[in-house]
């Protein structure tokens, strides 16, 4: 191929790579774009040690080169900051995961007496957890939480309990924080 056709193709793989990376940063992608990655260095590097006369060209691939090595050490630094924890981005939905597997490995029997305003939560300290994890979640969307309190989410879940107990054919329920299209909301699901 010529090199003007390889110079488009390298640009266009380098903004597909770009676009890809940010989604799997997201958590819209779930793997990491490794392929498209080594196929663009695999481009970048068939013309390591190749002479190009054109000035154009040379500047061109020389941008190019300069845009993939800075991309690609930020990419490196987040990737290290996901595996470390300390993804602010990342953090937020490790965290809920680290807690539900909490809660999972408890036992249900070693909880304190139920919340008396609240039957559909086990405990006090389960209405406490849901109200600290649904403001983090707010916290973390950047939505104000200076009106939340823990009465208000007590309130909206006993509101929601008769309806929330006949779609899901039961009274036991358990809640949890969740964040879609950037809000938080509670979801009720079966006790397990």
């Amino acid at each position: 191929m010529a090199i003007t056709d390889d110079l488009t193709k390298l640009e266009n793989l380098l903004n597909e790579l770009i676009t890809r990376y940010e989604q799997y940063f997201i958590g819209f992608e779930k793997r990491e774009p490794l392929q498209l990655r080594a196929e663009v260095e695999r481009l970048i590097r068939s013309y390591v040690g190749v002479p190009i006369n054109n000035t154009m060209y040379k500047h061109r691939y020389s941008m190019l080169v300069a845009r993939f090595n800075t991309y690609r050490e930020h990419w490196n630094r987040i990737l290290r900051l996901i595996e470390e924890g300390k993804y602010s981005r990342d953090r937020f939905i490790s965290d809920l995961h680290q807690r539900e597997r909490q809660q999972q490995g408890s036992p249900s029997n070693g909880i304190s007496p139920g919340f008396q305003a609240l039957p559909p939560l086990s405990s006090e300290n389960e209405l406490d957890r849901v109200f600290r994890e649904y403001r983090e979640a707010r916290m973390a969307c950047n939505l104000p939480v200076e009106t939340l309190s823990r009465e208000i989410i007590a309130a909206t879940l006993e509101k929601h309990k008769p309806t929330l107990a006949a779609k899901l054919g039961t009274e036991d329920l358990t809640f949890r924080v969740v964040v879609e299209n950037g809000k938080p909301k509670i979801k009720a699901s079966k006790r397990k």
